[in-house]
């Protein structure tokens, strides 16, 4: 083959299953594919250290906030992270440059043939690219974000110097199970022999999983939650959001400057805090000073937005990636602080997911804007109008985010408040 970049692009989007695109498709459970390509490039991620890092919610901003420290420290940093919202190339990224063009062409152009027997999906394919770039652009660590679930994802054939899980709430039921517990099970699977495991959220309904699984493997358990704590503060004169964590209730970090505005990432800078930690507790040499200078540029570092980002003043709009219920209860915590004259809800999903539950939390006294997410698993917008109804929701459908968005503008005054969000794919197209 010899495909350009944008011709390469279109092949790994167009030919290979994308559960972004395809759904439960492109979801292929099991390890054997990704540990046949690994194999083949002589296993290229044991040539440098690995963070691993799984959960339902925070996982993105837990990698990028661990990739912006460890940066700060002087360390070469890898990051894998997914889905991307505009740019392919966002998922895979060394000390915050996007993988190169060239690097991903020849890529695809060497190995795309080679590899066709086993039918490998575009994440199995795309996980495999990311380990290879790692190597060679000789990274010293790399942070790397789960696809779905733990145990079968295809990044889970990493041993890694440390494991974090975030948080565990019911989302992609279909494939991970109906429960929490069900859904730890498959998080927990990323917990190795011997390697410390960093539990973000506690919650007693799914502690018993992790700590079962660690007794097997015999891998420390530290429960951030439960020894450190996160408020958040207002807005420094950059617009910085401002958070002081405890420690056992002791003044531990205060007055972090953290680039990332949502009041909802003081749970994941506890996450990232701790696993912190256990990186230094590793001998990774990390200062209080490149803690502090890892938030406050976490965006410039890793190229990181997408959460509780504004876009525009006048009047204040802000979008938000949360896409499943948990998420969303995030983003309704921070819109019942908001000040505004009216609030106007730009929102679109997909359709696997628990829309229902998500209606039921959103605030009535909105107007809506309900638009097509940008994929072929999108719920159409007339038929969530309708739904939406029956939860006291009100409002227009739009053939587009970026109408509704123009649609929502036109309606507003300079003090109304307009939110976007319900899927990537609705944030995508308005950024």
């Amino acid at each position: 083959m010899n495909l350009s970049y944008p011709e390469a692009e279109k092949f790994l989007f167009e030919q290979l299953p994308v559960f972004e695109r395809n759904g439960g498709e492109a979801y292929k459970p099991g390890l054997n594919t990704a540990t046949t390509i690994d194999n083949f490039f002589n296993n290229p991620h044991k040539e440098y250290k690995t963070v691993h890092i799984a959960g339902t919610n925070g996982k993105g901003s837990v990698s990028n906030f661990l990739a912006s420290i460890l940066q700060q420290a002087g360390f070469r940093t890898g990051l894998f992270t997914s889905p991307h919202i505009l740019d392919f190339k966002e998922r895979i990224r060394v000390n915050g440059e996007k993988i190169s063009e060239d690097f991903v062409k020849d890529f695809v152009n060497k190995y795309i043939e080679k590899f066709s027997y086993l039918k490998p999906t575009f994440f199995e394919l795309t996980t495999a690219m990311c380990f290879e770039y790692f190597r060679f652009k000789k990274v010293d660590i790399a942070i790397i974000e789960t696809g779905m679930g733990g145990r079968l994802d295809s990044t889970n054939i990493i041993t890694p110097i440390l494991s974090v899980i975030t948080n565990i709430a019911l989302d992609h039921c279909q494939f991970l199970g109906n429960t929490l517990k069900d859904i730890a099970k498959e998080k927990a699977g990323i917990i190795k022999k011997g390697v410390p495991v960093v539990i973000g959220e506690s919650d007693n309904r799914t502690n018993s999983v992790f700590l079962e699984k660690a007794s097997q493997t015999e891998s420390p358990v530290i429960l951030a939650s439960n020894k450190l704590q996160a408020t958040a503060g207002g807005l420094d004169e950059n617009g910085n959001q401002i958070f002081n964590i405890f420690k056992c209730g002791e003044p531990f970090l205060p007055g972090i400057r953290c680039a990332q505005t949502g009041i909802y990432q003081q749970k994941n800078i506890v996450s990232a805090v701790a696993a912190i930690e256990q990186l230094q507790n590793l001998g990774i040499k990390i200062s209080k000073d490149d803690i502090y200078s890892g938030f406050e540029n976490v965006n410039r570092n890793t190229g990181f937005y997408g959460r509780w980002q504004i876009i525009d003043n006048e009047p204040l709009t802000v979008c938000d990636t949360g896409h499943n219920p948990a998420g969303m209860k995030y983003v309704c915590e921070q819109l019942s602080a908001q000040k505004f004259k009216t609030l106007r809800m730009v929102i679109g999903f997909v359709a696997d997911k628990d829309v229902a539950t998500i209606l039921k939390m959103l605030p009535k006294n909105a107007v809506y804007y309900f638009c097509n997410a940008n994929t072929k698993r999108a719920l159409p917008a007339e038929n969530l109008k309708f739904t939406a109804l029956d939860y006291g929701l009100s409002g227009s459908s739009y053939s587009s985010p970026k109408e509704a968005l123009k649609a929502a503008k036109s309606d507003s005054e300079k003090d109304d408040f307009i939110f976007l969000g319900g899927s990537n794919y609705v944030v995508a197209e308005a950024l």
